[in-house]
């Protein structure tokens, strides 16, 4: 929560708004505003976002889990694997063992084995 506070705080004196000000515009009181930036209160999600929207940030840089104000790029993986074996615990063990996670192959081999079953169950 230290981390959000102090994220919160820099935001606000990066654009030299003081925390009365910025209550006004997120329509709380300057204490509640003190206390977010103090870590001793955990503000509202909505006040969250209102920070993300206002300075043009991601959530990941007002969560403090980046210091890139986009935010982390994330690359959507889903695990194939897991959904056409979800109720075949043997069958994903295999898969599982057929490969060294090691291997810089492992990835590629694992994706034909998955796309094969796939059409083995379509």
């Amino acid at each position: 929560m230290q981390e959000i506070a102090k994220r919160l705080k820099g935001l606000r004196e990066s654009v030299g708004l003081s925390q009365a000000k910025i209550a006004k515009l997120i329509g709380a009181t300057q204490a509640s505003v003190n206390r977010y930036e103090n870590g001793q209160t955990s503000p509202p999600l909505k006040v969250l976002r209102w920070y993300a929207d206002f300075f043009d940030v991601s959530m990941d840089y007002v969560f403090a889990r980046t210091e890139q104000p986009e935010g982390k790029l994330y690359e959507h993986k889903p695990n194939v694997v897991g959904a056409i074996a979800r109720d075949n615990k043997e069958l994903r063990q295999f898969v599982d063992m057929c490969f060294d996670p090691l291997s810089p192959v492992s990835e590629k081999l694992r994706e034909v084995l998955t796309q094969m079953l796939e059409e083995q169950h379509k």
